[in-house]
């Protein structure tokens, strides 16, 4: 019905605190609810910084023209169909360890069909093999997907410890992409002339983005203070830079240029001023905080106050001890991302981080590589998978991706016995 996913999730939440409220009020309690709602609240609070600061940066750069540049030279090279799919693929992986699986996705999915044209079947299973590998990327790193950030700011697990799962997420995306290889066409579309101009200071705010990811994990590791003070502290850096990049021409004036235009110093209190001019748009770093997935951070809201609700009625030490208790951590934890493939990962992954059950660090590892890429078995499992649905509407679709499940559940079942097999120390 093409409701935004943030709405219904806020109305739940608000309905499920009525019933909490009401039913802690009818015993007599009435201070437990507001006091496990703001703990609640805090949670998504970090994480609602964290991600507004990266998407910031993301957005920055986007701004700024360094993903049209990587797009820009995939297009132009004359690639086979193949060596697309490979290249689009690897670059999912790596890429999304960094910027996080959903922009990733979206930027390949940007470069498959602007190169794959009308060529439909190669699109399809080019967009499923983006889905799979930035999904998989993100499963080894706490920046690549919402659930690793999640497990990492609660303090389970360290920085480098994530590192371990690079090998099962790596077959976890290489099986499937390699049993879709065969259906691949042989040839090679006609290369496109594509030469997008990358603005001032774009390598700068790439560089300020690894830094600020420095300062995330050393406010973690060193000062053992919340990462998003590090992020937000990076945040502030990029602001301050873009002072200095709106108004280089004042504090650095061109002798060469006859009127460069009246400089705005304004940019902070006047974020819409805009160059009228030919030249470039000044960089102005609130458009790239309007630019933020506000959809999807509130979403998180509703998510974490709604699963927070549940908690408080008492159902998610119930769905706990049925599958921590019962089955085991083992099953629970292959079972927790088959379930994020149709309920999403984000909820799943916080109700087990509500809960805390009792588990080594090979087993929370194995929670983290499940939620991560079990949502790749269904186009809705993940946000990856949501947008390029959106982004390539009628071409990249559920039942599209369905055609394929079995080959990812290959992938994915191969990854948990690769994990096993690689880091069985761990479970000790």
């Amino acid at each position: 019905i093409h409701l935004r996913k943030s709405k219904p999730v806020m109305v739940a939440a608000g309905l499920i605190w009525i019933i909490v409220a009401l039913s802690l009020s009818s015993q007599g309690d009435i201070k437990t609810a507001e006091e496990t709602v703001r703990h609640n609240l805090l949670e998504f609070a970090e994480l609602f910084l964290f991600l507004l600061a990266a998407m910031t940066y993301i957005n920055s750069m986007d701004e700024r023209g360094v993903f049209d540049a990587l797009r820009g030279w995939l297009v132009s090279q004359g690639f086979s169909y193949r060596g697309i799919f490979w290249i689009t693929g690897g670059i999912a992986f790596v890429l999304s360890p960094i910027a996080d699986n959903l922009t990733t996705a979206l930027l390949m999915a940007t470069v498959v069909m602007a190169v794959g044209g009308t060529n439909k079947g190669f699109v399809v299973i080019a967009c499923i093999n983006i889905v799979i590998a930035a999904n998989a990327g993100g499963a080894f790193s706490p920046f690549g997907d919402i659930t690793t950030l999640m497990v990492w700011q609660k303090g389970i697990l360290q920085f480098q410890e994530f590192f371990v799962l690079f090998i099962p997420s790596l077959v976890n995306w290489l099986i499937p992409a390699a049993i879709m290889n065969f259906w691949l066409p042989k040839d090679a579309p006609d290369p496109l002339d594509e030469k997008p101009q990358i603005l001032d200071g774009a390598w700068v705010i790439v560089g300020l983005f690894i830094v600020t990811i420095g300062l995330a994990v050393s406010f973690h590791q060193y000062l053992h203070l919340p990462p998003v003070l590090g992020m937000m502290t990076g945040l502030g850096i990029l602001k301050m830079y873009g002072y200095f990049l709106a108004n280089r021409d004042k504090f650095f004036p061109d002798p060469s240029a006859d009127d460069i235009g009246e400089s705005s110093l304004l940019e902070d209190t006047m974020p819409d001023s805009r160059d009228t001019s030919s030249r470039p748009p000044a960089f102005n770093v609130f458009k790239a905080l309007q630019r933020a997935e506000w959809d999807t951070l509130m979403f998180f809201y509703g998510i974490i106050l709604a699963v927070g609700g549940l908690g408080a009625l008492g159902y998610l030490n119930l769905g706990s001890d049925l599958m921590y208790g019962d089955l085991g951590p083992t099953t629970a934890n292959i079972l927790v991302g088959i379930l994020s493939a149709v309920l999403d990962n984000i909820p799943i992954m916080f109700a087990v981080l509500s809960v805390m059950p009792e588990m080594n660090q090979g087993q929370w590892l194995l929670v983290t590589l499940t939620a991560g890429t079990g949502g790749s078995m269904l186009s809705i499992g993940s946000a990856a998978g949501v947008a390029v649905m959106g982004q390539a509407r009628g071409v990249y679709t559920f039942f599209a991706h369905l055609k394929w499940t079995w080959a990812i559940a290959l992938g994915y079942a191969a990854s948990i016995w690769a994990h096993f097999l690689v880091n069985g120390a761990s479970f000790g």
